[in-house]
């Protein structure tokens, strides 16, 4: 399903188990700002989608929307088959902030083991489920080390790998790649894969356009509206750009071009 330019669905819908969330007309008011002015989208289950656009573009609030800590003004959220929030998708969905989501005063082990308990993994699981995320997230040796004496790559793992408590079947991870050198960013996405080859959905968004050639589908936002979800290579298609950052800057133009053609023929309404 390729779309462009206003977000909104345009063709024939796939079949709801093919759906991980679906996002229909959200609306979202900060003050008396439109943070969200009616955004709809799907993602597919199984794929890493790339959530790419700048600073300040809406990202966050759209996360925190599908995960169900945002409060929004309009529109529906489906996730997993539930409403965003429902306390079934307690244990389904793991969500990574921007900020780091740990105590500091606590090992990495003991942080882990809390949100394990918190999420409900059997105590006689608990063990178990603590050392798989530590080989997940590559911090086995770090096991016993308080966070707050983590480096900054290290304690952005910590927060990855809380939300890989439970083997979640959607992960949404927001800017996880940030701040991270080069060898940990390879070592990131790399798992991110491997997560996905064996059917976990992951929605990860960044300002980094370069990290679009590892997503399976990319969804371009720009001031709350999407202005494209598609593949890298229909992205480039359509634009007819050499990469991503020269095809986000000509929907950027061929967006502002259409509302400013629409504003003119409202005026000569």
């Amino acid at each position: 399903m390729n779309r462009h330019v206003d977000g909104r669905h345009r063709f024939g819908r796939p079949p709801s188990e093919d759906v991980a969330i679906r996002v229909d007309d959200l609306r979202v008011v900060r003050g008396t700002r439109l943070v969200i002015p009616d955004l709809s989208l799907e993602v597919p289950r199984g794929q890493v989608v790339g959530l790419l656009g700048p600073s300040g573009c809406g990202k966050s609030t759209l996360m925190r929307s599908i995960v169900g800590v945002q409060k929004v003004a309009g529109g529906t959220i489906t996730v997993l088959g539930r409403s965003a929030g429902d306390r079934l998708l307690r244990d389904r969905v793991g969500y990574l902030t921007q900020a780091p989501s740990v105590y500091e005063d606590l090992t990495v082990a003991e942080n882990l083991a809390y949100f394990a308990t918190v999420i409900g993994v059997a105590r006689a699981r608990r063990d178990d489920e603590v050392a798989r995320v530590l080989s997940l997230v590559s911090l086995t040796d770090h096991a016993d080390a308080r966070v707050d004496r983590l480096s900054g790559g290290q304690l952005s793992r910590v927060s990855l790998g809380v939300a890989l408590v439970g083997t979640p079947e959607l992960l949404v991870l927001d800017e996880p790649t940030v701040g991270l050198d080069p060898v940990l960013r390879r070592d990131l996405w790399g798992l991110f894969r491997r997560l996905a080859s064996e059917g976990v959905t992951l929605l990860v968004s960044s300002h980094v356009m370069d990290e679009a050639v590892r997503c399976d589908r990319l969804l371009l936002m720009r001031e709350g509206r999407l202005l494209a979800d598609d593949t890298l290579d229909g992205v480039l298609a359509v634009t007819g750009a050499a990469d991503v950052e020269q095809a986000f800057l000509a929907l950027v133009d061929r967006a502002a071009a259409q509302s400013a053609s629409t504003s003119s023929e409202q005026v000569q309404v």
